[in-house]
């Protein structure tokens, strides 16, 4: 396995890293044998969050005895000082750990949301006062709009930054990953397999790698998974021509029409999320996670039936997709 370091943190994370995303739909036995298998491959960081339901709890139940080979990270999608120490505490419980080594501000959709979390009372203050205290370690920021860290980065805060990237989504990467060096800051990828869409992982993980990236988290919910995704960290070579190739046919035959919550469709002026819709459907139909993202789906403040198909969304688009359409899908499989 080889090892890169994580930015500034001095930390050093397997080029290949563990998302806790699936994890979520297996056993406990099964998780137990997913952890123990990856951290025997040199996988040393596993990403997870609270909003991950189970995910933390079943990635503790060996963590919480291997944490000297391990480096954990996850994030709260909580935005006051009050909310965020309460998760910190709820992570800490779940995992069985005395410390997190990297705790993340989960998901900043938004400027204004940025500012929340770092105004007096906002989560960063809890995130500072836990550092401090030595309970997590490290900080950290994701997020799906690459704009957004390039204020995020100036602070002085964070310490790394998460954000997709793969084949299908790439623009905008470079800039990102030489601002992240400027700062110092580590960059962990997700969503590195466009949630499933990609099907020739080896070669999409490989093709992330030849960048400048710390760490790419696929996530893994069977031993082969695990075992695969550890071969390519341990790959020295770039892809040849005939695997750019192959890869370079994939992402033609996948085409355009999926969602890159770039959130340039916000706002609808019925208050629908839109992106949050196609995120939920993404977990619905590449992860297997019907329930939870059903469950989710319910929990929204305006349900997509509120759609009067003005089409602003489909004005405002860059990438031109059927918004008005893929949203009547959606509802299909997620109501």
């Amino acid at each position: 396995m080889r090892y890169r370091q994580l930015g500034k943190t001095g930390l050093w994370v397997s080029a290949i890293g563990f998302g806790g995303i699936p994890i979520q739909r297996v056993d406990n036995n099964t998780a137990i044998q997913l952890v123990n298998r990856a951290l025997n491959l040199g996988i040393n960081f596993f990403d997870t969050a609270r909003g991950y339901t189970d995910s933390e709890a079943k990635l503790g139940l060996v963590l919480r005895e291997r944490q000297q080979e391990a480096i954990i990270a996850t994030k709260s999608m909580a935005r006051s000082r009050e909310e965020m120490a309460r998760d910190i505490e709820k992570s800490l419980q779940a995992l069985g750990t005395e410390y997190i080594d990297l705790y993340q501000v989960h998901n900043v959709e938004h400027p204004s949301v940025l500012e929340r979390v770092l105004n007096p009372g906002g989560a960063v203050d809890a995130l500072l006062d836990a550092k401090k205290s030595g309970v997590i370690k490290h900080i950290g920021i994701t997020s799906h709009i690459k704009e957004l860290f390039k204020d995020a980065l100036k602070t002085g805060v964070f310490e790394t930054i998460q954000l997709p990237f793969n084949p299908l989504e790439s623009d905008g990467i470079p800039e990102i990953l030489d601002l992240a060096a400027a700062h110092g800051a580590g960059v962990i990828i997700m969503k590195p397999l466009a949630g499933g869409a990609i099907k020739h992982a080896a070669l999409a993980l490989q093709y992330i790698l030849e960048y400048p990236v710390s760490t790419v988290i696929p996530g893994m919910d069977s031993l082969q998974q695990v075992e695969e995704n550890a071969s390519v960290g341990s790959r020295s070579e770039n892809l040849t021509p005939a695997e750019r190739d192959k890869l370079d046919r994939e992402i033609q035959e996948q085409g355009a029409t999926f969602c890159r919550r770039c959130g340039y469709c916000q706002p609808c002026p019925q208050g629908i999320d839109i992106p949050l819709v196609f995120l939920l459907d993404g977990y619905y139909t590449r992860y297997g996670l019907t329930a939870w993202a059903k469950e989710r789906y319910r929990g929204m403040k305006v349900q997509p039936d509120a759609c009067t198909e003005c089409k602003e969304c489909e004005d405002k688009c860059p990438y031109n997709l059927p918004i008005n359409q893929m949203l009547v899908e959606a509802r299909a499989r997620l109501e």
